[in-house]
């Protein structure tokens, strides 16, 4: 086994696996791709999470990609909708199924349509699409003409949950809005479902976020039952935390220099490098995420410092406005200067 990583080595080689110490010249798709994916639940964050990232970064690229369909919104990882390449919606759904399934049986909205045939239902859902899409409330109603006993809202609800819908555009476009509009995913992207590889998934997560423990997985997909799998990996890399816990590791990623400096960076309220491992403690400390963390989660967007959490901001009127958690050196006040015209410069465009 090799040597223990120090936190501060484990919190450096995460922001450099994100795209956070360096920004990329890379592309979306290809930042997109590499991040298995972002959380895309409200608009705005995963436009952040990718500016905060790529040296040249145009919103319109991530318009494009949903119009052209090399780019989706679909429920996967966590329960959450996330925005995702093509390829990978294709095989992240099917693995994630079973989380949404598990939601399916415990959520108050699909409660009234609970008893119903899964099968009987995706087969429902796939005739009331099969002459295009449709909004929310008009696939509830729909499905409503075949399950005549149960609520629209509640067909609507479980329809979510036990097929796999994309989000049409222009929901999640830029400085676009519209309602959600639902088409399976295969007939949208016109390739079918994937057998997922576990084993592939799981390194594809390691070269992004690790190195990591088998919870960390967990906590960033939902799929549980994941310590077998890393377990019967051979050919990671085993590494320990500072606490004696086992970390896995992809091999030849390396480690990234605990003394690199972390620049200043503005992020959304779920960012990546925020939401993928079982303790938060790699990027901030318990008090500073109780700050953060509301009645129904996160109060707003974040501040990282030095590769960690160290303040909340927020948009007034066009202008970002800034809490830090603690008085900023001067250098750092430079890099914060610098990130705020960014960023308003984004929400300008």
């Amino acid at each position: 086994m090799s040597p223990r990583v120090s936190a501060r080595q484990v919190n450096r080689t995460l922001l450099h696996r994100q795209g956070l110490l360096e920004r990329s010249p890379g592309t979306v798709p290809d930042m997109v791709r590499h991040l298995v994916g972002l959380q895309a639940q409200d608009p705005l964050p995963p436009y952040l999470s990718l500016a905060a990232r790529l040296t040249a970064f145009d919103p319109y690229d991530v318009s494009r990609g949903l119009e052209d369909r090399s780019l989706v919104r679909l429920l996967t990882l966590r329960g959450t909708i996330h925005l995702l390449t093509a390829e990978d919606a294709l095989t992240l759904q099917p693995w994630t199924q079973p989380v949404h399934d598990k939601e399916g049986s415990h959520s108050v909205n699909v409660r009234p349509a609970g008893h119903l045939d899964r099968a009987e239902l995706r087969a429902a859902v796939a005739e009331v699409l099969a002459d295009g899409p449709l909004p929310v409330p008009q696939l509830g109603a729909a499905l409503a003409v075949r399950f005549r006993d149960v609520p629209p809202a509640a067909l609507g609800a479980l329809a979510r949950v036990a097929t796999p819908l994309v989000q049409l555009p222009p929901r999640g476009a830029w400085k676009r809005s519209g309602p959600v509009v639902y088409q399976l995913a295969d007939r949208w992207l016109g390739a079918a479902l994937r057998e997922p590889d576990p084993a592939d998934i799981v390194r594809r997560y390691l070269r992004a976020f690790g190195p990591a423990r088998a919870a960390d997985v967990t906590t960033w997909s939902g799929v549980t039952r994941l310590g077998p799998v890393l377990a019967a990996m051979d050919d990671l890399v085993v590494r320990e935390d500072a606490e004696g816990r086992r970390l896995y590791d992809v091999p030849g990623a390396g480690l990234a220099d605990p003394d690199t400096p972390a620049p200043v960076r503005l992020l959304g309220g779920y960012d990546n490098v925020w939401l993928p491992h079982a303790g938060r403690d790699r990027v901030t400390t318990p008090a500073h995420r109780r700050r953060w963390m509301g009645v129904n989660g996160g109060v707003g967007s974040t501040l990282f410092v030095d590769g960690m959490l160290e303040g909340l901001w927020r948009v007034t009127d066009g202008r970002v406005v800034v809490e830090p958690f603690r008085r900023l050196t001067r250098s750092e006040q430079g890099e914060l200067n610098e990130e705020i015209a960014r960023v308003e410069a984004l929400l300008a465009r």
